[in-house]
């Protein structure tokens, strides 16, 4: 029997026990046990739209995040090709990371398995579906963008003020809230982000005595700078992300996060 899955085990079962119970109590046990075995079949006939909407719950829950990293992991290069490859890491790793433990938490790790490919349709889906602040507001000069991104921080209860544009030292805007000081490198760009960027901000964190350090961009960012961003504590964010940037203390030490992160 261990090698029967749980559909034929129950239906197993069903069948002798009803089989048994049928010796005793004649057709109304016969009539009971063609019930439970219809409703075992018809369960495991609706499988595969139970985990399709199963699947769909887990990235609606991620929607905002998914569509926002979908905007950032996606350009145009020079030549006016759509280059994606951040955004198919990002929805690979969502799915391995995010929906497949869930899944396996429902009971569906090996029906799962073979559907990845489905899955990976359904997150598409759900990202591309989720309504997005419009970009088109957005400067397209780089100082503008900066005047820009000190504005949101400002909407957001942050004082927050340009640095101009000589002698930043790698930040391009200052912003305090709370005790807590803010130093902020703004990239507008038409391709992911490196960790150079990352490196002149750390750098400008210890210049400017800032207790955090982030890189702003319109574009996502790439492998190189997320790995160097998690190691030297630096902050990547989209500049939709700054309205729900709030001061946040942890463990003693001054931290900034994102509100719902």
């Amino acid at each position: 029997m261990s090698g029967r899955s749980p559909t034929a085990q129950r239906l197993f079962w069903t069948l002798v026990l009803g089989g048994c119970a049928a010796i005793r109590y004649g057709v109304p046990a016969l009539a009971v046990t063609g019930s439970v075995c219809l409703a075992i079949l018809l369960h495991r006939l609706d499988r595969p739209r139970r985990f399709r909407s199963f699947v769909r719950r887990i990235a609606r829950r991620h929607g905002p995040t998914l569509a926002l990293r979908r905007r950032q992991e996606r350009f145009l290069d020079a030549y006016g090709n759509m280059i994606e490859d951040g955004w198919l890491r990002e929805r690979d790793y969502f799915v391995a990371r995010t929906v497949q433990p869930l899944l396996e938490e429902r009971g569906y790790g090996d029906y799962a398995e073979p559907r990845f490919d489905e899955m990976i349709e359904i997150v598409e889906r759900v990202a591309c579906a989720q309504a997005l602040p419009d970009d088109r507001e957005m400067p397209e000069d780089g100082v503008a963008y900066e005047r820009y991104c000190a504005d949101l921080l400002t909407e957001a209860g942050w004082d927050a003020r340009p640095t101009g544009a000589s002698g930043d030292q790698g930040c391009d805007v200052i912003a305090e809230k709370d005790g807590l000081r803010l130093i902020v490198q703004c990239k507008r760009y038409g391709r992911p982000v490196g960790n150079a960027a990352v490196q002149e901000v750390a750098a400008a964190a210890l210049h400017w005595s800032g207790d955090m350090a982030v890189v702003v961009s319109n574009a996502g960012f790439t492998p190189a700078a997320r790995k160097l961003a998690g190691s030297t504590g630096v902050l990547l964010l989209h500049h939709d992300d700054l309205p729900d940037l709030v001061p946040e203390r942890r463990a003693g030490r001054r931290r900034a996060r994102t509100a719902g992160r």
